[in-house]
């Protein structure tokens, strides 16, 4: 497993990330444990989870219960420092109602810090901007002019960098990121952080796969010039790209087709057809489908680290794979060609 940095920090993490969200909900704490295991026997050290997980569904009485997961981890078989741990704290709504400010920073820290039992975390990730964001299939009806005034953001942004200063120099925090985030968002981010003298955000954590490919653009081109490193979630589009449901014609039971109907919204007339074309390309190319999509993230010309996940061993092989590919330049080929022939899908 190769080991990269996050952004211009210290952090050394393998280039693939192990993703929880579904540990409480779809995965007991067992199975989440022998996800870990496995893991970490093929050179994965990065584990990503979040205050609000598990979901599928989001729940208040639930949030924090995969943190739960991954500190009885840590309490049973030791090892923290082998280990980069990022979690997160929520935007405004969901299990954070007043949103990330200065104020509550802290107290959502110290949370996640008592669940994870551990004193520190390495990267701590902003789930998404207070002021709202595209993601999550609001790109349809993204309207950026019912936002707060600019000078309201950047206030709070002050504030909040300067919270993170503290952070850090406690040794609470190792390094920063974001998620679900804009190209003005992290620029401003960037940019505030280089006038005070406050941490920066290495990361940025995005939807990012074969079939979400909003941060090939501006977002690309700031992370290329400032240095920052996408953490790619659902790189199999919610698991559409391992082809388990074949066109919608087959719903596994307990499956997140099963839970939540439309995969959050990523279920579409034109979902299918793309499924189909990169189910395809793999087949006439003797691949897996997970694990060429999973792969192909690791081709991007900027820097991509993909988080996977699964809800059994089994599952995470594929993804896990993707270690040992190089993708041939037919194949990639073939891939630009279903990308123009199904852009956009959801």
């Amino acid at each position: 497993m190769k080991l990269r940095k996050i952004g211009k920090s210290d952090l050394m993490v393998s280039e693939i990330c192990l993703g929880t969200m579904t540990w409480g909900t779809q995965n007991t704490m067992d199975e989440g444990h022998a996800q870990i295991d496995r893991a970490k026997e093929v050179g994965v050290n990065f584990i990503d989870t979040a205050e609000m997980y598990p979901v599928n569904p989001v729940r208040v009485e639930t949030a924090g219960d995969t943190e739960v997961i991954i500190g009885e981890y840590l309490a049973a078989r030791g090892g923290r420092e082998d280990w980069i741990i990022a979690t997160k704290i929520a935007g405004t709504g969901s299990v954070n109602k007043e949103g990330i400010t200065a104020e509550n920073l802290e107290a959502r820290l110290d949370a996640s810090l008592k669940r994870l039992k551990t004193d520190y975390v390495d990267l701590y990730q902003f789930h998404w901007p207070n002021r709202g964001s595209y993601h999550f299939r609001q790109n349809w009806t993204f309207d950026p002019s019912s936002q707060p005034p600019k000078d309201q953001v950047l206030d709070n942004m002050r504030a909040v960098l300067a919270k993170m200063a503290e952070l850090q120099k406690a040794g609470k925090v190792r390094e920063f990121g974001t998620s679900n985030e804009s190209a003005w968002g992290m620029a401003q981010w960037l940019r505030l952080a280089e006038e005070m003298g406050a941490p920066r955000m290495q990361s940025i954590q995005n939807e990012y796969s074969l079939m979400c490919r909003h941060y090939d653009l501006d977002l690309g081109e700031l992370a290329v010039h400032e240095e920052v490193t996408l953490l790619a979630y659902s790189p199999l589009a919610a698991g559409l790209l391992t082809d388990k449901y074949k066109g919608g014609s087959v719903v596994p039971k307990g499956s997140r087709l099963d839970l939540n109907g439309d995969l959050g919204g990523r279920v579409s007339p034109r979902a299918w057809p793309a499924v189909d074309a990169y189910v395809e390309i793999a087949k006439k190319h003797g691949i897996d489908p997970a694990t060429m999509a999973v792969a192909w993230t690791l081709t991007r010309p900027f820097d991509t680290m993909p988080i996977i996940g699964a809800t059994s061993v089994e599952q995470l092989e594929k993804s896990l794979d993707a270690r040992d590919v190089t993708l041939s330049k037919e194949l990639l080929k073939d891939i630009a060609a279903a990308y123009k022939a199904h852009p956009m899908p959801y």
